[in-house]
Formats: structure tokens, C-alpha cells, sequence
């Protein structure tokens, strides 16, 4: 498909009249009541109604739309330039590249969002509730990608547009990458960034999405743990045979790859293999972490404290720490079993790393440790794609403090900050590939039940969110106050 360009188009003035801090305050009570005015709920209904999923159909005619005459055309509007263009890599979904420019002397933002969600799951989710229908209950509206991420880039984008309304003028210039393949791990997505590196270029890079650490606590991230998704598998033959006839005389693949997977662990979940454990937590990142508590809010697990490496606390496993997870392991037929030895076993697993885990050796290191504990009958199956890198951002940073701050001029209280975010996103094509310092601001909560039925987004996060936004993007326009470092 041809790539689709819209025009830019001039932005007219916006509010004139009062002091620079009335102003923005103001257009932060604007803000609030923003979220849940029907023009931006009607905006957020349509983006959750187009079936955007890229599991099933990577490169459907709905990403296409939903990139080109959904937030395309609301970015020409507000004086964009965009293309959407065709994948780098064949049959990967499109990618939508769109930029502003006010002044070359004027510091650079890049952000970021996909248009695409994961499967619909239309059948489990519960009475009254459909993925592609934007229902509100309570302080909860409901649908597919209000989490993530279509709720999280709306937020954005209406925050951009108020800013715009307000001022005329953003005060920095602007560019925005939206992809439409992320829940399938990012494909092509580095590959465009590198072939597009000159038209990518800026100062730093500020998007949103995933979970804040604690509903009621604003969080900003600075990077991502990496993850890395693989198979073991006992093959042990061609068919099953009567366990009456055979037991005791032949091998159990399901025993055997159990007794293999409890090498890699302990009983409460401490990594057993060497190269798995990170060298240490630094201390800057243990002071970031400290006093930091992990909380999902309404319906959320509640936390193990016995569970993972003995001596960390809860914010030091998941943002400071790697882990090891068991997604799935079959053997034979759960389904209907048989009075049979099942011929072969096999388990999908996952291991999320953080900075100083030596990725490329993740998989030779599980090769050598179950060859040393006596299994070299146990197959491991890297998957084709290497997974997300993990990254992270010193809490130092200059762009990290500013953000920071003007996060708490918009709230009168300090947000909490994670170097890295405990899940994976593709922020290595940016922090790497690019060069840029990443500031992720998450206005979603980890209990949303995102990649499950009934995804829901938080009302009064979605207010605070656009608040934070519109704060944010007021201060990075102000003449010299927050120029890049």
C-alpha cells in the first residue's frame, strides 16, 4: 500500500490574557473536566470500536484507517505534517510518522503510541460488557485498548490540542511515531526508526503507557525490563504406550521436563541460574526504589512477600530484579488423559531481565546449566525473535528532574519514579537506536485487567493523566524554562 500523506494545516491563536501560572492552572481545571466531556468520550468510543487487532491480521485495512483518518487527520488538524507507510518488514502492520516544527532553535519532543490490541476474547468477557464497545460503570470504562493504549495516546493527543487551543503555539516542536504491531513485539519497528533516524531526530523522547505503580500515585519510568519468551521439550518418542505394559520400563517426558524446570528455580521462585541473577542493584537504583510500594488497586493479586528472591523488597523484584515464569506446560492430554506414557512434554516459558543481564547469553546459559544437572534429553526452542532490551534511566537525568517537577507543580505532590518499568516495551529503538532519553508517564494502573477480558480504564487516572499532560506539554513550551540540557 502507498504511503498517505495529510497536509499540515495552521493552528489559530488561542487564549489570550492573564498571568502565565493562572492561565495554566486554569487550563488544568479545564483539563480535568476534559476526560469526561462527551466530545473526548465519543473520540475514545470510536478509537475502541475499530478492531485493531494485529494478532490475528497484522496488516488489516483497520490499522491502516485508524492511523490515517483517526490520528492522522486529528494531527493534521493541530498543524501536523504525517505519512503512514508501509512496514519495512513484509507483512508487518504500518507505521504513521507525523511532525511539527515551530522553530529549530526550539527544543524537540518524540512520542509515541500503537494502534494495535490484542485479540478481542469477545466471549469471556462478562454480562453487559463488549471489547469494542466503550462502557462506563462507576469510576470504569470498559473496552478493548482503553488501557492499552489507545485510552493512554488519546490522553496525549487531547493534551497536545488543549495546550495548542490555549497558547496558539506549543513552544517546542513535535514529532510522533505510532506503530500498529507492538503487541506482536514491535516488528520493523527498529528497522523504520533506523531508515527514518534524520526525520526522528530530538531531544527526548516522552510517551505513555502501562501500569503507574500504585493507582493513587502519579509514576513516571525511565525504561523497561527486557523480556525474552522460549520452549523446553522432551521428545522421547513417536507415540504413547500402555502404562501398564510399559511403566517403569520406559522414560516420562512430563517427569522429566518437571524435575528440569525445578532446576531453574527454587520452590519459591529465586533463580537458580547463575547468568539469570543480575550482579547487583546499584545504589542509585535502590534509593529510587526505596519506600516504594507495589499495589494494583480493586481485584488485584495480592502480593507474595515469600515469593521470588529472598532479601529484596517487593519494588526491587519487579523493577530492580529479573524473573523467571512458567507460562505453560502440557503433557499428554489434560484434557482426556489415558492410562498411557505420553511420548514428549513441553512448557513455554519467559524470563523478564533488567539492565546487566547479558541478553544474548540467556539462552546458552539455560543450555549449559541443564546439560550440567544431567538433562541433555530437554530441547531448548529460542523463539525467531530475540524479545524487548531492557533499558533504563539514571533518576539524575536533566530531563527526568524536569519532568518530575512539572508533574508536581500539576499535582502539589512528588510522583514516584522507576528507573524501569517491571514489563517490556520497545524503548530500546528509542534510548539505543535513537539516542534519546526516555520518560515514560503511565496513566493506567496495573489491576486494568490489560491483555485480559473486561480492560477497563480508570476515570479519575484518565482526569489526573490529562492534567499531568497538559501541565506538562504548558511547561516545555515556555520560553527557556525547560530548554533541553
Amino acid at each position: 500500500m502507498p504511503s498517505t500523506r495529510g497536509p499540515a494545516r495552521p493552528q489559530g491563536p488561542g487564549l489570550r490574557g492573564g498571568g502565565d501560572a493562572s492561565r495554566r492552572d486554569a487550563l488544568l481545571r479545564e483539563a480535568r473536566s476534559r476526560a469526561t466531556a462527551p466530545q473526548f468520550l465519543a473520540t475514545l468510543a470510536r478509537r475502541v470500536a475499530q478492531q485493531t487487532t494485529s494478532q490475528e491480521n497484522p496488516s488489516s485495512p483497520a490499522l491502516w484507517s485508524y492511523l490515517r483518518d483517526d490520528i492522522g487527520a486529528m494531527l493534521a488538524a493541530m498543524g501536523f505534517s504525517f505519512e503512514v507507510v508501509p512496514n519495512p518488514l513484509p507483512g508487518a502492520g504500518p507505521l504513521l510518522i507525523a511532525e511539527r516544527s515551530e522553530d529549530s532553535a526550539l527544543p524537540t519532543v518524540l512520542t509515541y503510541g500503537h494502534a494495535d490490541v490484542i485479540r478481542g476474547q469477545d466471549a469471556q468477557w462478562r454480562a453487559g460488557l463488549s471489547p469494542w464497545t466503550l462502557h462506563r460503570e462507576g469510576n470504569r470504562l470498559y473496552g478493548r485498548g482503553t488501557a492499552d493504549n489507545k485510552g493512554q495516546h488519546s490522553i496525549n493527543l487531547e493534551a497536545l490540542r488543549m495546550v495548542l487551543g490555549a497558547r496558539g503555539r506549543l513552544g517546542f516542536n513535535m514529532r510522533l511515531i505510532m506503530e500498529s504491531g507492538e503487541e506482536t513485539g514491535s516488528p520493523g519497528l527498529e528497522a523504520f526508526c533506523r531508515a527514518w533516524s534524520e526525520r526522528l531526530q530530538a531531544d527526548v523522547f516522552i510517551a505513555s503507557d502501562g501500569p503507574r505503580l500504585r493507582p493513587e500515585q502519579a509514576t513516571v519510568f525511565g525504561g523497561s525490563r527486557g523480556v525474552l519468551n522460549f520452549e523446553l521439550r522432551v521428545k522421547a518418542r513417536d507415540a504413547p504406550h500402555h502404562s501398564g505394559n510399559w511403566g517403569g520400563l520406559i522414560s516420562n517426558p512430563g517427569i522429566r521436563l518437571a524435575h528440569a524446570l525445578a532446576t531453574l528455580s527454587d520452590p519459591n521462585g529465586a533463580i537458580r541460574v547463575p547468568e539469570w541473577r543480575p550482579n547487583s542493584l546499584s545504589p542509585s537504583v535502590r534509593a529510587a526504589l526505596a519506600g516504594l510500594e507495589v499495589e494494583g488497586g480493586d481485584d488485584a493479586p495480592v502480593v507474595d512477600r515469600n515469593w521470588g528472591e529472598p532479601g529484596l523488597t517487593p519494588a526491587e523484584k519487579v523493577f530492580g530484579w529479573n524473573s523467571f515464569e512458567v507460562l505453560a506446560f502440557r503433557t499428554g492430554n489434560p484434557e482426556a488423559p489415558v492410562n498411557a506414557i505420553p511420548p514428549s512434554a513441553h512448557a513455554h516459558l519467559q524470563l523478564r531481565y533488567v539492565v546487566g543481564t547479558e541478553a544474548h547469553n540467556i539462552v546458552p546459559a539455560l543450555q549449559r546449566h541443564l546439560g550440567a544437572a544431567g538433562f541433555g534429553d530437554v530441547e531448548v526452542l529460542a523463539h525467531d525473535r530475540s524479545g524487548m532490551q531492557a533499558t533504563r534511566l539514571d533518576p539524575d537525568h536533566p530531563w527526568c528532574v524536569r519532568v518530575l517537577n512539572s508533574i508536581q507543580r500539576s499535582l502539589g505532590r512528588r510522583p514516584a519514579f522507576l528507573p524501569n518499568l517491571g514489563g517490556s516495551l520497545p524503548n530500546a529503538v528509542f534510548s539505543q537506536v535513537l539516542g534519546l532519553p526516555t520518560v515514560w508517564i503511565p496513566h493506567s494502573y496495573a489491576g486494568c485487567q490489560q491483555h485480559a477480558p473486561n480492560e477497563h480504564l480508570r476515570v479519575d487516572l484518565m482526569e489526573e493523566g490529562l492534567a499531568i499532560m497538559v501541565g506538562l506539554f504548558w511547561d516545555l513550551g515556555q520560553a527557556g524554562e525547560l530548554s533541553a540540557a
